[in-house]
């Protein structure tokens, strides 16, 4: 599946193949997306700010697009309502985001909406870990509609 949402992100969001972002795993608790920092570099060597939080927005829209899918739904129409992000250190090598998949519960509670009311939203929390440290914290809500 990881593929296949790679391909998307490619031809429907071409900054995504620009930033060359890549779905390197996907498991029960993350999605793991990865850019390089010499495409995505800054004036000062380290990764720029837009692209961190690019990777942030489009892994955890991916995040909601696998899990979508795993409900046995086949939606186009994912957007993201709000965010926050928070920079806590640079990042000076290539960029690695763990995107967490929510709890079963925050899932079941997002399909049982679908199922009622074709429409429903879900938080998302997504991380740029460097050497074992948060380099960035991101918080997104994404509305699903069906």
């Amino acid at each position: 599946m990881i593929k296949e949402l790679e391909k998307k992100l490619h031809d429907e969001i071409p900054l995504t193949k620009f930033m060359e972002i890549k779905i390197t795993d996907y498991n029960n608790n993350y999605l793991i997306s990865q850019a390089p920092l010499n495409i995505n570099i800054n004036d000062k060597g380290t990764a720029f700010g837009g692209s961190l939080a690019t990777i942030n927005i489009i892994s955890s829209w991916g995040l909601c697009w696998i899990i979508q899918k795993e409900l046995g739904f086949n939606s186009n129409n994912i957007v993201i309502i709000k965010n926050e992000h928070s920079y806590k250190k640079p990042v000076t090598k290539d960029i690695v985001c763990f995107t967490t998949k929510p709890s079963l519960e925050e899932i079941d509670k997002l399909k049982n909406k679908l199922l009622s009311k074709k429409s429903a939203s879900i938080k998302i929390e997504s991380k740029i870990i460097e050497d074992g440290e948060i380099c960035v914290d991101f918080t997104g809500y994404y509305v699903i509609k069906i």
